[in-house]
C-alpha cells in the first residue's frame, strides 16, 4: 500500500505538462482535536494520491494545515471528500489568485507536534478566545480608523515584497518570534488601541488573536481568511485595495501578485524586484530576491563561491554536498551576507 510520494519532483513535472490538465492552487486550516494524527494523515494520503492532488500538509492533534494543488475536473470530488469528513465539512478553502500547474510536485504530508510553529504552551491560555473576525470591508474601514494599529504576522521575507499600507512589519525569522516583540511594542496600548493583525491565509492569526487577548488587549481582529481571502474580496465587490505589491506563497510561485506596485529590491544589485528564487546550488538553496539581469550574470546563484560550485562537473558537485542536507533554515538565511546590496 503506497502511503508516501514516491516520485522526483522533475519525474512529477514532466506528467502534469503530459496530462495538460489545469490545476487549482489552494489552502485551508482547522483547529480541531485529532485523536490519531497518524491514522488521519494515512487516510488523507491514500485518498488525495487517487485523486493526484499534491501539496504540503501537516496534521497534529491540534488539527491541519494544508497547501494544495487539485485537478480542476477533480475539485468536486475532492471537496467531497472533505465534506465527508465531519470537522472539515464547509471549512473555507482559500483558492490562490494565481495558479500554476506546478505550484506542487509533491504530495508530503507530515505528521507535526503543530500545524503552525508558534512556541506557545496552549495550556496556558484559552486558545478559543479569539479576536473577531472582519472581511474585506470592515478591514478597510478599521485600517482607516487613526485609533487601529494593524499588524503583519509574517516574517522578514514575506513582508519584504508586499503588505498592507500603514502596517507594523517586524523585523523577525519566524512566526514565534512575532509575538512577544508585537506584545513588547504595543504595551503602552493595550486598552487604547485597536489590534488589527493579518497573514497569508489567516492561520497565524487564529492562535495570535487570542494569545494577545490573553496579554490583555481589549480590542482585537483578524483579517478572515488572510490576505488571500481580502484579494479575492476585493475583486470581486470592487473594494479599494490596500495591500501593495505580491503576497508570499510557501509553494513554487513563491509569490502571486496583489498589486502592480514592486516595494522590494533585488538582493544583489538593488534594482526594483520581487521575485524570490532559490540559489542554483544545490548544497545552498538560499531563498533570496534575484532580478532577471542578476539571474543571468550570476547563473541563478547567491555568490561568486555558489556560482563556482555550478560549474563543477555534477559529481563533483555531489561529492560537495554528500553528508550535508540543506537547512529548513533556508528562509532565514536570506539575511546572508553574501547578499551584496542588501548588507
Amino acid at each position: 500500500m503506497q502511503l508516501y510520494n514516491q516520485l522526483s519532483a522533475e519525474e512529477r513535472r514532466l506528467l502534469i505538462a503530459e496530462a495538460g490538465t489545469e490545476r487549482l492552487t489552494l489552502s485551508f486550516y482547522q483547529y480541531h482535536s485529532i485523536e490519531n494524527p497518524q491514522i488521519f494523515r494515512d487516510h488523507l494520503f491514500l485518498h488525495w494520491n487517487e485523486m493526484d492532488v499534491l501539496g504540503r500538509i501537516y496534521v497534529a492533534h491540534e488539527g491541519i494545515n494544508a497547501q494544495l494543488s487539485v485537478p480542476a475536473p477533480r475539485f468536486d470530488d475532492f471537496k467531497n471528500f472533505l465534506d465527508s469528513i465531519t470537522f472539515l465539512a464547509g471549512v473555507r478553502l482559500n483558492i490562490a489568485i494565481e495558479h500554476d500547474n506546478a505550484s506542487f510536485l509533491k504530495l508530503t504530508i507530515k505528521i507535526r507536534e503543530k500545524i503552525v510553529a508558534d512556541g506557545l504552551d496552549d495550556d496556558t491560555f484559552d486558545v478559543t478566545r479569539k479576536g473577531i473576525h472582519v472581511d474585506a470591508e470592515n478591514f478597510n474601514a478599521l485600517l482607516a480608523d487613526p485609533d487601529t494599529v494593524c499588524v503583519d504576522m509574517r516574517n522578514h521575507y514575506e513582508s519584504e515584497i508586499g503588505h498592507f499600507k500603514g502596517a507594523l512589519t517586524p523585523d523577525v525569522d519566524t512566526f514565534r518570534e512575532s509575538l512577544p516583540l508585537i506584545e513588547k511594542d504595543l504595551a503602552d496600548h493595550k486598552n487604547d488601541k485597536t489590534l488589527l493583525m493579518y497573514c497569508t491565509g489567516g492561520i497565524r492569526c487564529e492562535k495570535a488573536s487570542a494569545y494577545f487577548k490573553h496579554k490583555g488587549f481589549k480590542k482585537v481582529y483578524q483579517l478572515e481568511g488572510g490576505i488571500i481571502e481580502y484579494a479575492r474580496q476585493v475583486n470581486k465587490k470592487g473594494l479599494e485595495n490596500h495591500f501593495i505589491g505580491k503576497n508570499f506563497v510557501f509553494d513554487e510561485r513563491r509569490g502571486e501578485r496583489i498589486s502592480e506596485h514592486v516595494i522590494a529590491q533585488c538582493h544583489q544589485c538593488g534594482a526594483p524586484c520581487d521575485m524570490h528564487v532559490n540559489c542554483a546550488n544545490e548544497a545552498c538553496h538560499l531563498l533570496f530576491i534575484q532580478c532577471d539581469s542578476c539571474r543571468e550574470k550570476m547563473q541563478s546563484c547567491c555568490s561568486n563561491h555558489c556560482q563556482d560550485v555550478v560549474n563543477l562537473p555534477l559529481e563533483e558537485q555531489k561529492k560537495l554536498r554528500k553528508g550535508k542536507q540543506n537547512s529548513n533554515k533556508i528562509f532565514k538565511k536570506g539575511r546572508s551576507e553574501v547578499l551584496k546590496f542588501k548588507h
